[in-house]
């Protein structure tokens, strides 16, 4: 990984984003997207994860982060090796889900290019993590995190989508987490 993708300094904030291999669209149902907010509070309440802004499209999740705790890369590293199992698990157990051998497959499939894999692997090893330096660049993530779910067709205004910090920042209603403001 080279220098600039990595958290050089924990007191700063940063925005990273994380997609599944093949940017395969696993988070069309709302029980797995679920399962990506249990590990964030997890994170927040057992790792000192500060939660800025998030967004959970249906193959990536974006967000804005700083630490009270743990090191970001210590937290996002955890966070990434936990999901997939539960999300593996959920995927293969999922009555209704008409892809699940497709996607295993698939997971399987990348696990076995890769030898830091035992078995599968879900999400691309990369998060490019991007310290925020000034208020324009907080800002500008910001707008794009809260507009990706515009942009892909799923609401017309940003608020409205529930897998995002949007309605905390644009109305009085409460979303999925405590974050801190901006």
């Amino acid at each position: 990984m080279s220098r600039v993708h990595k958290f050089r300094n924990q007191e700063k904030l940063y925005f990273i984003s994380y997609a599944t291999v093949n940017w395969i669209d696993v988070f069309i149902r709302k029980e797995y997207k679920d399962i990506l907010v249990e590990s964030l509070k997890h994170c927040i309440e057992n790792k000192g994860l500060e939660l800025y802004a998030w967004c959970i499209m249906t193959s990536h999740v974006h967000l804005i982060i700083g630490t009270s705790g743990d090191k970001m890369e210590d937290i996002v590293r955890d966070m990434k090796r936990h999901t997939p199992k539960t999300l593996l698990k959920a995927i293969k157990e999922y009555p209704g889900e008409s892809r699940r051998e497709w996607m295993l497959w698939m997971f399987e499939r990348a696990g076995k290019h890769n030898p830091n894999n035992e078995h599968y692997q879900f999400w691309l090893q990369h998060n490019k993590p991007i310290e925020l330096i000034d208020s324009e660049m907080t800002e500008q993530k910001l707008n794009y995190i809260h507009d990706n779910p515009i942009e892909a067709g799923f609401v017309e205004n940003a608020w409205e989508y529930i897998y995002s910090s949007a309605r905390d920042y644009q109305t009085e209603n409460k979303g999925l987490f405590d974050i801190h403001f901006l």
